[in-house]
């Protein structure tokens, strides 16, 4: 079957032939792979820093949506032809999404809602998934003050978007070329980055901070009022004090929040920019998002459909 991954352990992500998946185990489905997401994440188990059960040569990509064409002998739900998305870790097939078929676990595995094409679904696990793990942790009510940086990033503007319908007021850093969108989000401040001097033109301390952009969370902290709560996704977080509650949050799968947001997603809730490009450009992909040049917007392998490449708007 076609695959993108790595064939060897430090090799180049490269288009790949791979051999079909077994047929399904107990607690697995096999799945026909529609689309796949790729993400900054994917450096990891390409590199080896992250271990999601891969055994080369194999396909990257731990997030997608398909059609369920197999299920183990004890699997009641999904059943065979129904349409899931999912983000699963570890993959128990030993190879990922980015390929015709993958074994999946089928308690990783959400309905796709009727209406919501299998690319744009396909965008939402891993950055849907963290941006809630990590607003949980935070622990926020309606009124409370988050300072989010990357507010441009995807998972950085997804959060802002939940913590907005909670109402929660949240100042976002990023450039100005998103500062419109961000507003049009809720953002109820918006800070440029590039200032050096930017976190004391903030003008205010906040009840907890997510820090969504590598080497932000140190400044973030100090940003935060005693007893205050900081998660940073980028794995910077200062130790935990007295005066701060402090996390590096690791994504989790979870079915069941996911099926949540994938209605949000559909029902027009949720702003999520996706550009869409067919398989055999998942290296080229893979190299801007592992780079941090996809401007906040979701990049998607078409795994079957058009072979060109299009954009999703919001």
């Amino acid at each position: 079957m076609r695959a993108c991954g790595v064939a060897e352990k430090s090799g180049a992500v490269q288009s790949l032939w791979l051999p079909r998946p077994r047929s399904p185990g107990p607690g697995e489905i096999l799945l026909d792979v529609l689309a796949a997401g790729v993400g900054p994440w994917d450096l990891l188990p390409a590199s080896g820093s992250w271990d999601v059960g891969l055994r080369l040569p194999a396909a990257l990509g731990v997030e997608g949506a398909g059609r369920v064409v197999a299920v183990g002998p004890d699997v009641t739900a999904p059943a065979v032809g129904d349409l899931v998305l999912a983000h699963s870790a570890p993959l128990p097939g030993h190879s990922g999404l980015w390929a015709e078929q993958v074994l999946l676990r089928a308690a990783d595995a959400a309905p796709l809602p009727e209406g919501l094409d299998p690319a744009r679904a396909a965008a939402l696990p891993v950055n849907g998934l963290t941006a809630c793990q990590a607003l949980d942790w935070l622990d926020l009510s309606s009124g409370m003050h988050l300072l989010v940086t990357n507010g441009a990033g995807v998972t950085g503007a997804l959060a802002l978007q939940l913590a907005v319908a909670a109402g929660v007021q949240v100042t976002a850093t990023a450039s100005p070329r998103s500062f419109d969108r961000l507003r049009r989000l809720g953002a109820t401040d918006v800070i440029d980055y590039h200032r050096p001097a930017w976190p004391r033109e903030v003008g205010r301390v906040f009840d907890a901070a997510l820090a969504a952009a590598p080497g932000t969370a140190v400044t973030a902290a100090e940003l935060v009022r005693p007893g205050g709560r900081l998660c940073s996704i980028t794995s910077d977080a200062p130790a935990a004090s007295a005066e701060l509650a402090s996390t590096d949050l690791y994504v989790r799968p979870d079915a069941e929040t996911l099926a949540v947001l994938a209605d949000q997603l559909r029902d027009g809730v949720l702003d999520l920019p996706t550009e869409v490009l067919p398989l055999d450009e998942g290296p080229g992909a893979f190299d801007r998002s592992s780079k941090g040049l996809t401007g906040g917007t979701k990049l998607v392998l078409r795994v079957t459909g058009p072979a060109s490449s299009d954009t999703m708007p919001a």
